[in-house]
């Protein structure tokens, strides 16, 4: 994490039935960075912050080394690209040839190539108003014009939103492939599990307005685990809450109990030397982790 493309400082917004932060974040320039987190935990509320779409009551916001709100940012957006997680209604009797041709103006680093590329590999009809394309089809166009100016910075709201199996797999490839380069960074906010487990370097939790933590992602699915564990006669000696990494237990039978663990190397070696054996495990899923995480959230 040597360089950064994007720092969250002390920064809080509040509004009337939601508070965002404090969030203290650092996204890492070059790599996939994942949002992930229950609807309303405030992910499309940072992407606007991010883009200075939105004002925080404090905190400092900085972008590709550049202050957000300082002034004049026309020159930093023109470093990014952004796919909203709503479409813009007022847009709507646009067609698509239309609005491509109102967005290359802003971006003198347009590469007209590279948008009918892309327009080619998702299938986009152009000549299609806005308003008459289906969710998935305007979806498709959004993501090749974000990325035609070639950005330095990938911010992607719910990408995948309204995709067909087939339009999917074009933007996990996609998205591969405007990696390749090394100097580029996406900021993904998704809910799709494999969306995540496919594209993802490192991954922030973000639970009711607050950042629970951030994880290289391989390292996160190696380390949360399910341990099944029979304790036997050890049950009065040994407090599992004391297993390095616990998260919850329970009994599953007699006993033998199902241990939740973020560490689960650790986790087993403790068990060892506390005499108790592992019957079996298994690895977590992202979406097993995050409800762990809500509900450690809840009862914080």
């Amino acid at each position: 994490m040597d360089q950064v493309a994007v720092r969250l400082q002390g920064l809080v917004q509040k509004r009337a039935h939601f508070q965002l932060g404090p969030i203290d974040l650092v996204i890492p320039a070059g790599y996939v960075t994942a949002i992930v987190g229950p609807n309303g935990s405030g992910k499309s509320s940072l992407f606007r912050l991010i883009l200075d779409l939105a004002k925080p009551d404090r905190g400092e916001i900085e972008v590709l080394g550049k202050k957000v709100g300082s002034g004049d940012d026309r020159l930093l957006k023109q470093r990014i690209g952004y796919v909203s997680e709503k479409s813009i209604d007022i847009e709507e009797n646009l067609r698509a040839n239309q609005k491509a041709d109102f967005e290359r103006q802003w971006y003198p680093d347009w590469d007209v190539n590279r948008y009918q590329e892309l327009l080619r590999r998702f299938d986009v009809e152009t000549n299609l108003k806005l308003g008459k394309m289906s969710k998935g089809m305007r979806r498709k166009f959004d993501i090749a014009l974000a990325m035609a100016h070639n950005p330095e910075l990938l911010l992607l709201d719910e990408p995948s939103s309204g995709l067909d199996p087939i339009a999917w797999k074009t933007m996990i490839d996609v998205i591969h492939r405007y990696m390749e380069r090394g100097d580029r960074t996406v900021v993904m906010a998704s809910h799709i599990v494999d969306e995540v487990k496919r594209l993802a370097d490192y991954i922030a939790f973000v639970i009711q307005g607050k950042v629970i933590g951030v994880y290289e992602k391989d390292s996160l699915l190696e380390s949360w685990h399910v341990l099944y564990v029979d304790t036997g006669n050890s049950s009065e000696r040994v407090n599992l809450a004391q297993m390095p990494g616990y998260c919850s237990a329970k009994v599953s039978g007699g006993t033998t109990h199902k241990v939740v663990t973020s560490e689960a190397q650790k986790a087993q070696s403790w068990l060892a030397s506390m005499d108790i054996p592992v019957i079996g495990q298994q690895k977590l899923e992202l979406d097993e982790i995050l409800q762990v995480l809500m509900e450690q959230t809840r009862g914080a």
